[in-house]
């Protein structure tokens, strides 16, 4: 598998980078997993806006969908070649009314449908292309999922945004790479069932005993230099910050 970030920042974008948005590629197929503020435009820049074979969308806040927006104009609206197939998006139920809300200008109720093939998450696991994707709800105060995505005997993890949960723990255990969110500061905010601080992240992946810790998805108010830290005293393997453009190969 290969794993390219086209954005990593929390709740808003920063300076530098784009919201959550990661693309998942193997044996030719392609899948993104959210495409919050700002990722349609940097997704360009790995991929054409046609060349996507799955969406999966791991909750309804903006900054893990609201460039769906953008991508159904891109989709429902191109001319030349005429309008291409609708392709897969796995996201949580009532995400094509969602989307078609903020878009609010959709052209009937039906149209998102005309180019997303929309399909409702729940606890379990599927097959998409050429992966195995293990899905978990996790703890965050909408509907929201984490992911483990199996290829050739490898796991990628991501947890999308939750707080400590049991769930995981199923999702990230053994996992070769675990692309965790880390938006909070350890000993600042302690808001329950909302998000991780880097510490948790740490710890987390220390419990599942996963080959490599990315930390993404902390906001532009954050000091990023903590969480690393903090993450790094807790866990014995390799952390990084997550960076718009870093591709990992699995």
């Amino acid at each position: 598998m290969k794993l390219t970030v086209v954005g990593c920042s929390g709740s808003f974008p920063s300076a530098d980078s784009a919201c959550s948005s990661y693309l998942v590629e193997a044996d030719g197929f392609r899948l993104l997993l959210d495409m919050g503020n700002g990722a349609l435009g940097e997704l360009q820049r790995h991929c054409g806006l046609y060349d996507l074979d799955a969406v999966i969308l791991s909750h309804l806040h903006a900054d893990h969908c609201i460039d769906m927006c953008g991508y159904f104009v891109a989709r429902y609206y191109r001319y030349e070649g005429g309008r291409p197939a609708a392709i897969p998006v796995y996201g949580p139920e009532g995400t094509e009314q969602r989307l078609s809300a903020a878009y609010d200008d959709v052209p009937s109720e039906k149209s998102m449908s005309e180019v997303f093939d929309f399909r409702t998450l729940k606890p379990g696991a599927f097959e998409i292309g050429p992966f195995t994707v293990h899905t978990d709800e996790v703890s965050h105060p909408v509907e929201a999922y984490g992911f483990r995505i199996e290829h050739g005997g490898r796991v990628l993890t991501y947890s999308g945004d939750t707080g400590p949960c049991e769930a995981l723990t199923g999702l990230s255990e053994g996992a070769d790479l675990f692309l965790c969110e880390a938006s909070f500061t350890h000993g600042k905010e302690d808001l329950p069932e909302l998000h991780l601080n880097g510490r948790e992240a740490g710890e987390q992946a220390q419990r599942s005993r996963v080959g490599r810790l990315v930390l993404t998805h902390i906001p532009p108010w954050t000091d990023a230099s903590v969480n690393l830290r903090d993450a790094r005293e807790v866990f014995d393997g390799p952390v990084e910050l997550a960076r718009p453009g870093a591709v990992y190969q699995l």
